[in-house]
């Protein structure tokens, strides 16, 4: 792994079925919740369909310390060319400042760049400051769209005139 300052017990290697536990903590410890189906769901369809997906976790010591995951876009939002936009990211409280989430973006770009991905996308909460900063150390820009949203439990207040 270039660009850290890991030691020679680091691997970088795609995720496995059996990596769910650890990545349920790692998450856990960033979001304050266990989202263990989400994960569940987002790690079987990585790791049963591959070419979907770049999935990587990085090991110090034989120990799961981060993961990425990736879904492959083809013209998705009307883009003609291919993107992917990076779902899961996760680095255990104690492996942060030791350069594996760089390590994993070097890992996702690259595995990326191989099956002709052309843009890599991502969202965060805007009050989430250390997440934004990765993404600005790892250089990614703010897009060009918006996000909406709306609750869909609440009625839509629209008059006669209105129509």
């Amino acid at each position: 792994m270039t660009g850290t300052n890991a030691t020679a017990d680091t691997r970088t290697r795609p995720l496995r079925g059996d990596d769910l536990e650890r990545m349920i903590i790692i998450d856990q410890a960033h979001t304050g919740r266990s989202r263990r189906r989400f994960l569940a769901k987002r790690l079987t369809s990585a790791t049963q369909h591959p070419e979907n997906f770049v999935h990587l976790g990085i090991d110090r010591g034989g120990v799961l310390v981060g993961f990425v995951l990736a879904r492959l876009l083809q013209g998705e939002f009307g883009r003609a060319d291919s993107s992917a936009a990076v779902d899961l990211l996760g680095v255990a409280p104690d492996g942060q400042e030791h350069g594996y989430g760089h390590a994993l973006m070097d890992g996702l770009l690259g595995e990326a760049r191989q099956r002709g991905v052309q843009h890599l996308q991502s969202e965060a909460e805007w009050t989430n400051h250390s997440l934004l900063r990765f993404f600005d150390a790892t250089g990614f820009k703010l897009a060009n769209r918006v996000v909406l949203e709306r609750r869909v439990g609440e009625p839509f207040n629209e008059s006669v005139e209105d129509i």
